[in-house]
């Protein structure tokens, strides 16, 4: 008995390496013929990294998402390598190598070449505990030590089994432990395990589910999605910036659009974007809103899709736009002037979102420069157009315009202008705002306007210098 007790509070340190017996059967090797891998996708420092551990006498893999993405025939964002050998060991193999994290440290190394830096996330092998279900928060989440384990034990933690393969570069072969092929063969999500346990083990897996599920174009599989809406209250246990990561993801993975259906048609929306709720339930006055969003969204695919970057706040302030536009309608209404009632406006969205997810200062800096520019576009003569464009957020805010110019909100022929005054020269700027002042019935530009001066009466002129008043 005292001997059990011990053993139970060593696997809980993270830092004790030790063996288990296997809780998964030995892995499906899936040759090169099969899987059909193109080496062209892969990351050479990623292969760098397992080829060095290889030749250190450690076991390395490319891991995870990467493989899964690879086996689609698509080039991933990001690599991720597993091995047997301990952070401690990895850092000691490369000079630009630094722990993270604390709880279960892992290694990022760092390779600078002509183009952006690219860091390689390498990981210890993870263990499972049989005694996980002894550490229960109130809300009913798991929570759990983690620990270093076999290859086995790995892939039975990882959530799905289209994320729990193994890809050894030297050899060019699959490890495959929980059918992730033939799940991607038959384009099936479906976790490993017990989908509800694994569930309040991390409550972020179901957001993933979803963000994979739209990725992909994957069918949920029917185990896997029913705990889902009786577990999402658990998402009020995680924390927000943990939460607002995984948000983020779903709407920048390219797939924002039906990521967002799919929370919606999972349970899942209800308080993470509680502006959008109204628009994702279709109440009644929620179409424009509805058409907006989901044209900035579609906008902000393509945009990923293609290659292009995109600002998470640009994409918050497009989120966040129906709501603050009803806002500043209302403030409007009351007699409020416009600048004041937009920046009112401003405030009363912003804290009505803080009740949900909390979206990150950065980001609410770069969503107030962007809804503050929009007065702004209206005014088109004089030096107004010219210092608008000279703004740092100016392309973001005339990239917002057009897109309520899209949405019907604005008349189109106002995007045009600013479209036309980009890319006029002086010249044709300086026609384009005489035009404006036409239509609005004023003088051209260039006609000088004479102050008259009102003749002094010889009764109200001022005395002359030395003359006595």
């Amino acid at each position: 008995m005292i001997t059990k007790f011990f053993k139970r509070i060593l696997r809980r340190d993270p830092m004790v390496k030790h063996s288990q017996v296997n809780h998964s059967s030995a892995p499906k090797r899936i040759p090169k013929k099969t899987h059909r891998i193109d080496p062209h996708l892969l990351s050479k420092n990623a292969v760098k990294v397992t080829d060095t551990l290889q030749q250190a006498g450690y076991e390395a893999f490319i891991v995870g998402g990467a493989v899964r993405d690879l086996v689609l025939g698509i080039r991933p964002k990001d690599f991720d390598v597993a091995t047997n050998a301990t952070p401690d060991q990895v850092q000691k193999l490369f000079r630009k190598a630094r722990l993270i994290g604390r709880r279960f440290q892992i290694v990022h190394v760092t390779f600078f070449g002509k183009g952006h830096p690219e860091i390689i996330e390498v990981s210890t092998f993870r263990a499972l505990l049989d005694n996980a279900g002894d550490h229960v928060a109130e809300s009913g989440r798991i929570l759990r030590d983690n620990v270093w384990g076999s290859q086995n034990e790995d892939a039975a933690r990882r959530d799905f089994s289209i994320n729990a393969m193994y890809y050894d570069p030297s050899s060019e072969t699959v490890l495959d432990y929980h059918g992730g092929m033939a799940d991607i063969q038959k384009k099936t999500l479906r976790i490993i395990g017990d989908p509800a346990k694994r569930y309040r083990e991390d409550p972020i897996r179901m957001l993933r589910a979803i963000r994979f599920s739209a990725k992909t174009e994957f069918t949920l599989e029917a185990a896997t999605r029913a705990p889902i809406a009786q577990l999402s209250t658990l998402l009020q246990d995680v924390p927000s910036a943990r939460l607002f990561d995984e948000i983020l993801k779903l709407l920048m993975s390219g797939y924002s659009w039906a990521g967002i259906q799919g929370l919606r048609d999972a349970g899942l929306h209800h308080g993470l974007l509680p502006l959008l709720d109204p628009i994702l339930e279709n109440e009644e006055g929620s179409k424009e809103a509805n058409q907006f969003v989901k044209l900035a969204l579609a906008n902000t695919d393509q945009r990923i899709q293609s290659g292009k970057s995109v600002s998470a706040g640009f994409l918050f302030a497009t989120l966040l736009w129906p709501d603050l536009l009803k806002n500043w309608n209302a403030n409007l209404s009351k007699g409020m002037p416009n600048i004041p009632a937009l920046q009112d406006a401003m405030d009363e969205t912003i804290a009505t979102q803080s009740s949900g997810m909390t979206i990150q200062r950065r980001f609410e800096s770069d969503m107030r420069e962007i809804w503050s520019m929009q007065p702004r576009f209206e005014k088109r003569v004089g030096r107004y157009p010219y210092r608008l464009i000279e703004s740092p957020r100016f392309r973001a805010g005339y990239d917002f315009l057009l897109l309520r110019c899209a949405a019907g909100e604005k008349e189109a022929t106002l995007g045009q202008w600013w479209t036309d005054f980009i890319a006029a020269d002086p010249a044709g700027q300086s026609a384009l705002m005489t035009n404006v002042k036409n239509e609005a019935g004023t003088a051209p530009i260039n006609s000088k306007r004479r102050r008259r001066r009102k003749a002094k009466s010889s009764a109200t002129q001022a005395p002359a210098a030395g003359e006595a008043s």
